[in-house]
C-alpha cells in the first residue's frame, strides 16, 4: 500500500455561519486558532453548501456528490452503502482513518416520517436498499443497549468515536466514556437538570439551557481529547492519516458550559443588517413564518426556520458565539498536539461547518427552505505547510462537493467517476455559478406539497425556484447585497430571470449522475 503523500486533518462544526469568525470579519467573536489556521493557508469567502441541511451536505461532504446524485436528498434518508466516499478511497491507499464525533450519515432518530402522512398509504419503493446495516446512529438504540454498535469500517473510517444529537444531551460513545466519569455525571445533563434562568427567553423556547456540565465533561471538550489520543497513536506508528474531528456545535439547543456560557452579552451582539430592513416583493415564505409566530405565541420551536424577537436572536447570538468560543479552544488543543507531536508540517488541515444559520436575517432563526447566504455560505479553510503558494483569500465560487476531490488530488490520488466537486489546488474553481438542493419531508410555509426547490448563485445574482409554485426569488447581488428586493415579478428584469433560469437547467443536466460507467455498449 502507498504511504506517499500527507496527512489529512478535517475539522467540521455543525450549524456554523461562514461569517461567524474572527478571520471573516466578526467584531465581537474571538476565534484565535481558527484564525490562524487562516492566516497559514487559504480562506475560500465564498464557499456554499451542497443542500444547507445537516445529513445530506454530510453526505456531499463524503461522496463529492450532489444530493440529487447520492439519494441522501433530506434528513432521514440514510447514506447508501453502495456509495464511494472519499475516506474509503484513501483507507484502500494505505491511509488510516477515523472520526470522532458527529457523522451524521444515517438516521439519529427512528421517528416515522411525515411524509406520506399518516393518512396516505405508503407504497413501494422503486429504490431498494443497498444491502448493509442501517439504522447504526439512531441514538435510542445506544441508549437502550450498552452493548450497541457500529459495525466498522464505517464509510471508510476504520475507527470511530461517536457522539450523536446535540446541546449537553448527546448519546454515543461519549455518554458511555461520562458514564465512567463518576456515578453522578449523568445527572447533569438535560434540561431538566440545568441551572435555573427563568430570564432567558430562548429557554422559555426549549433552545437553550445553562449546563450543569463543566466544560472537561461536555462533548467538545471529548472530541478535542479523543482526536488528540488518536494523533498519539498515529505519531508511535508513523502511518498516514485521516483524522476527522467533527463537533456537533454550535447547533441549536444551546449549552455552552462554564465560563462560555455568559462569556458573551446579548446586548453586545450586533444584529444582522436584514433584521428590521424592509422587504421588497418578499417570497411568501417569510410571511407564512411570520404569520405562524402571530397566531401561536407559544410556539416551541424544532428544527425549521421560525420568526423570533430581537430579544431572542441576541440571546441566540451571544450562546452561539460562546460556543463556537469552546470550540476554537478544542481546536486549539488538537492543533497544540499535532505540533508537539511533530505532525504539523506534514498534516493538512482543513475546516468548515454543514451549514449556516438564519440567526436573526429577517427576523428569522434556524433554517430550511430559505437559501440566503447566512444558510448555505459555510467556512472553507486549508491550511499546507508544505505548499506555501497555498495562501491568502480566495473569492471564487466552490462548494462542499470539492472538498472529496481535492483531498484525493493532495493525496495523490485519481478522482471518482460521479463526483460532482472539483479539484480546488488548479487554481480558480473557474465556475459561473452553484447549484444548491433543498428538498423537506414536510410542506413548509403552508405549501400545498413539500418543500423542493433549486438555486443558482452566481457572483452577481441568485435565483431560487421552488417546485409547484408561481413565485420565486431573483435578487441583484451588487446592488442589493443583502437581497431585500426579490426581482422576480419585475417587468424590467424578466430577461434576466429567463438567462438564469436557463443556466439552472444547463447546471441540473450537468449534474445528472454518470456513475456507475457502461459495462457494454449494447
Amino acid at each position: 500500500m502507498s504511504r506517499s503523500g500527507p496527512n489529512f486533518l478535517l475539522f467540521v462544526t455543525d450549524q456554523q455561519r461562514a461569517d461567524h469568525l474572527g478571520c471573516a470579519g466578526e467584531p465581537v467573536l474571538r476565534t484565535p486558532h481558527i484564525d490562524a489556521l487562516a492566516r497559514q493557508g487559504l480562506r475560500f469567502e465564498q464557499c456554499h453548501t451542497a443542500t444547507p441541511i445537516c445529513q445530506p451536505n454530510r453526505a456531499s461532504l463524503m461522496t463529492g456528490r450532489l444530493p440529487s446524485a447520492h439519494g441522501v436528498q433530506m434528513n432521514g434518508r440514510e447514506l447508501s452503502h453502495s456509495e464511494t466516499t472519499f475516506v474509503q478511497v484513501l483507507a484502500q491507499a494505505g491511509w488510516r482513518t477515523a472520526l470522532v464525533g458527529k457523522a451524521h450519515l444515517q438516521n439519529i432518530t427512528a421517528v416515522p416520517p411525515p411524509w406520506p402522512t399518516a393518512d396516505q398509504r405508503r407504497p413501494q419503493d422503486a429504490v431498494r436498499p443497498y444491502p448493509g446495516r442501517y439504522g447504526q446512529e439512531v441514538a435510542r438504540a445506544w441508549a437502550e443497549d450498552e452493548h450497541f454498535d457500529l459495525d466498522l469500517p464505517y464509510y471508510g473510517f476504520e475507527q470511530v468515536r461517536l457522539s450523536i444529537g446535540h446541546g449537553d444531551d448527546q448519546q454515543g460513545h461519549w455518554r458511555r466514556w461520562l458514564r465512567g466519569q463518576g456515578a453522578d455525571a449523568e445527572r447533569l445533563i438535560g434540561p431538566a437538570q440545568a441551572i435555573l434562568t427563568p430570564e432567558l427567553a430562548l429557554g422559555r423556547l426549549g433552545q437553550a439551557w445553562r449546563t450543569r456540565l463543566p466544560p472537561e465533561l461536555h462533548p467538545t471538550h471529548w472530541i478535542a481529547q479523543e482526536s488528540g489520543a488518536l494523533l498519539q497513536q498515529y505519531a508511535r506508528s508513523g502511518e498516514r492519516f485521516f483524522l476527522q474531528c467533527s463537533f456537533p456545535d454550535p447547533h441549536h439547543p444551546f449549552t455552552p458550559p462554564g465560563a462560555y456560557w455568559d462569556l458573551y452579552r446579548p446586548a453586545d451582539m450586533r444584529l444582522p443588517a436584514s433584521f428590521g430592513a424592509t422587504l421588497h416583493e418578499a417570497p411568501p415564505a417569510i410571511e407564512a413564518l411570520r404569520r405562524q409566530r402571530r397566531e401561536n405565541p407559544a410556539l416551541r420551536p424544532g428544527y425549521a426556520a421560525f420568526s423570533a424577537t430581537e430579544q431572542e436572536v441576541r440571546e441566540a447570538l451571544a450562546l452561539n458565539h460562546g460556543s463556537i468560543a469552546f470550540i476554537d479552544a478544542a481546536i486549539g488543543r488538537v492543533m497544540a498536539e499535532l505540533e508537539r507531536l511533530g505532525l504539523a508540517d506534514d498534516t493538512v488541515v482543513l475546516m468548515t461547518s454543514d451549514h449556516g444559520d438564519l440567526l436573526g436575517d429577517r427576523g428569522l432563526m434556524f433554517k430550511g427552505g430559505l437559501h440566503y447566504p447566512s444558510v448555505t455560505r459555510v467556512p472553507l479553510i486549508w491550511r499546507d505547510t508544505a505548499e506555501r503558494r497555498q495562501l491568502g483569500l480566495r473569492q471564487d465560487l466552490v462548494q462542499t462537493i470539492d472538498i472529496a476531490p481535492t483531498l484525493l488530488a493532495r493525496a495523490g490520488l485519481p478522482p471518482v467517476n460521479g463526483m460532482h466537486g472539483r479539484n480546488l489546488l488548479e487554481g480558480d474553481s473557474g465556475r459561473s455559478g452553484l447549484l444548491i438542493e433543498e428538498e423537506s419531508q414536510r410542506a413548509d410555509f403552508g405549501l400545498d406539497r413539500r418543500l423542493r426547490m433549486r438555486t443558482w448563485r452566481t457572483h452577481s445574482h441568485r435565483l431560487t425556484v421552488y417546485d409547484g409554485q408561481s413565485w420565486g426569488e431573483l435578487y441583484d447581488l451588487k446592488a442589493d447585497p443583502h437581497e431585500l428586493h426579490n426581482r422576480w415579478s419585475d417587468p424590467a428584469w424578466q430577461s434576466v430571470r429567463a438567462d438564469l433560469t436557463e443556466q439552472l437547467l444547463r447546471a441540473m443536466l450537468a449534474a445528472t449522475d454518470n456513475s456507475p460507467y457502461p459495462s457494454a455498449s449494447a
